[in-house]
């Protein structure tokens, strides 16, 4: 293995901690509805290192999180959230000019079709709770956490060329 793929493992591999510890000890959860900013760590690697990476990273991270801190039970489609999230996040992220809108772009398409679609229907087929039931709340949820993410996301974007320089400068 070469120098650069050593740095981009293990680079990516802490990222995939800071995730687990973001999101399962650093997060406000409930049964139907989670607040957290463990999508950081993800868009970090989409932005660095692409769809390919930001994805399998999500996945891997939503399967460890789940085996060593269970706050319920694994469920698969959750996983399949995490990866098309972390998909999602580097097709709009990697090796492009990225703005304000191709942001706000992104967050809706994550928070309309993966976490109020996707995540809600997850919830409906374990819980057997009503769709509208488990989907109102998590609406004023995403309402509520939208300009944060994207706010966050703008600044991990700044921030993020200058670690990809501290990490190849190295």
């Amino acid at each position: 293995m070469n120098k650069t793929n050593i740095k981009t493992i293990t680079s990516v591999a802490m990222l995939i901690s800071v995730e687990i510890i973001m999101s399962r000890f650093l997060a406000i959860t409930t049964p139907i509805v989670k607040i957290s900013f463990a999508f950081i760590p993800i868009v970090i690697i989409a932005h660095m290192y692409g769809p390919l990476y930001s994805s399998l990273a999500a996945a891997i991270a939503d399967i460890i999180g789940a085996l060593l801190f269970p706050v319920g039970p694994y469920f698969l489609g959750f996983t399949v959230t995490a990866f098309l999230a972390g998909l999602t996040y580097g097709v709009f992220l990697y090796k492009r000019n990225v703005t304000k809108l191709s942001i706000v772009t992104m967050v809706l398409t994550i928070s309309i079709v993966l976490n109020l679609g996707l995540d809600t229907l997850w919830l409906y087929i374990i819980t057997g709770k009503a769709f509208l039931v488990l989907l109102l709340p998590r609406i004023m949820k995403t309402l509520l956490m939208f300009p944060f993410q994207i706010s966050v996301i703008y600044l991990v974007i700044k921030k993020s060329i200058t670690i990809k320089k501290l990490i190849y400068n190295s």
